[in-house]
């Protein structure tokens, strides 16, 4: 009878393994679900590629300015210097991102790009590269990005069909941008201790071929919404300010991350100086911070990915933001790598769950034929203000060190977190008529308005 009690014990212990581990299987696919759809599949390939390269350069760029200059302002100029452009062209390139192609518009930015890294590598290999060239080229690179980055965001809907994967898409992105993040700085560590930096700018600019034939290999159906071209350009500039203005979900997101990205994304351009004068290291301590900070950021991603709604999302970005801050304050005063190492993790995660998060509650409740334009403004607030911040960041380093510099950014990120959540639950009132249009929740009332709707006061 034992014996008996034991084989059915085994057979239901087998039926419950076998039942854990298709559900952990569903479990998994519904976390890349939006890899289902050819277009999104062939799009992550040639970016999780292209996107290690983009990563080695950035290392490359920040220490080889430190290593030839060994000034903090510095860093900050060439940070502002490639990241500038965003913030002066993105309105006007929001424009042109809803009456182009986007298709056509982001196999042009990649070739600009592949060109722009090959030149840098031909200068650093021959060591012939000055500190001007390196700007010059940081802002034809922050012009390439001014056009590519709300066309790249704008161009995710166009991939995958159904709406209820986009949320899905967006975390995807997030995940591959930050696992680049994670390899890319590493091989970039070990590539400059070895050689010197001029081969980091070499392999990204050939990384760039796997996004290019990635998107000449698309068969795209429907190139979405495309504005009137018999408008004028500062007519429908101008629609798109107060659309994004008028209405307080769409403003108050994109107030707090230009807010966080101004006081809080410089610690990038200042990590050089921690990982040299404070942690006492080389390329490698780079490598490895930036790294953990991938790892943070990756893992952030990866949560969002699970999630299966947008609903309940605006409190993430309270927490992201105010995290972000804790971990940039803890980790200014930290001497110790693992320390470091670890704060690094909750920074980048702070960082990219607030930015995920922003990112899919704008492009769920934008209208379709603003997207481009509110997308735009979505990458002035996140790439637009942070060259301010970096100038400003190495400016103030100079003056009272990066360890208070970085402090003072973190309580910035806490500030805008208490702010932000003042207004949420409002926020949460004026975008539930959205997601019931949407189907994202039941309908229970009638005359559900639309996001253009909402932004316009009633006629007295």
């Amino acid at each position: 009878m034992s014996s008996s009690t034991e084989i059915i014990s085994e057979d239901k212990q087998e039926h419950n393994d076998g039942t854990d581990s298709v559900q952990k299987s569903r479990n998994l696919g519904f976390v890349v679900r939006a890899l289902k759809y050819r277009n999104y599949r062939l799009y992550f390939s040639g970016q999780s590629v292209s996107l290690i390269g983009t990563w080695m350069t950035r290392i490359a760029t920040s220490w080889l300015v430190y290593r030839v200059s060994g000034s903090a302002w510095l860093l900050g100029v060439v940070g502002f210097a490639g990241q500038v452009p965003s913030f002066l062209l993105g309105p006007l390139a929001g424009v042109w991102v809803d009456r182009w192609d986007r298709h056509r518009l982001l196999v042009v930015t990649q070739v600009l790009a592949m060109l722009q890294s090959f030149a840098l590598a031909i200068l650093a290999l021959t060591n012939r590269i000055t500190m001007w060239e390196i700007i010059a080229l940081s802002i034809f690179q922050g012009l390439i990005n001014a056009f590519d980055m709300p066309g790249r965001q704008a161009f995710v809907v166009e991939m995958v069909e159904s709406r209820e994967d986009l949320g899905n898409a967006i975390a995807l992105n997030s995940s591959m941008v930050n696992a680049a993040r994670l390899v890319g700085p590493s091989i970039a560590g070990v590539i400059i201790a070895a050689t010197n930096e001029g081969w980091c700018f070499f392999i990204d600019g050939v990384s760039y071929l796997a996004v290019i034939a990635s998107l000449l290999m698309m068969k795209l159906n429907n190139h979405g919404f495309t504005l009137a071209k018999d408008k004028k350009v500062w007519h429908q500039l101008r629609e798109g300010f107060s659309y994004a203005a008028g209405f307080a979900p769409i403003k108050k997101i994109l107030i707090l991350l230009a807010v966080v990205s101004l006081v809080g994304m410089p610690y990038t351009v200042l990590m050089p100086i921690f990982a040299s004068d404070v942690l006492h290291g080389g390329p490698n301590t780079l490598g490895l911070l930036m790294g953990a900070s991938g790892v943070g950021a990756l893992a952030g991603a990866l949560f969002l990915a699970s999630r299966r709604t947008v609903l309940g999302m605006g409190k993430y970005i309270v927490v992201s933001a105010a995290a972000f801050g804790v971990g940039l304050i803890t980790f200014a005063y930290s001497h110790f790598l693992s320390l470091s190492l670890l704060l690094m993790l909750v920074t980048g995660g702070g960082f990219m769950v607030q930015m995920a998060v922003s990112n899919t509650i704008l492009q769920t409740i934008v209208d379709e034929d603003k997207r481009g334009r509110v997308m735009s403004f979505y990458t002035m607030a996140f790439m637009g203000t942070a060259p301010f911040g970096s100038l400003l960041a190495g400016m103030v380093a100079d003056r009272i060190g990066a360890p208070a510099t970085l402090a003072f950014g973190g309580v910035g990120c806490i500030l805008g977190a208490i702010w932000f959540a003042t207004s949420l639950p409002a926020l949460r009132q004026q975008v539930r008529p959205i997601y019931r249009r949407m189907g994202i929740i039941p309908e229970v009332a009638t005359g559900i308005q639309t996001a253009s709707e909402l932004s316009v006061p009633p006629e007295k």
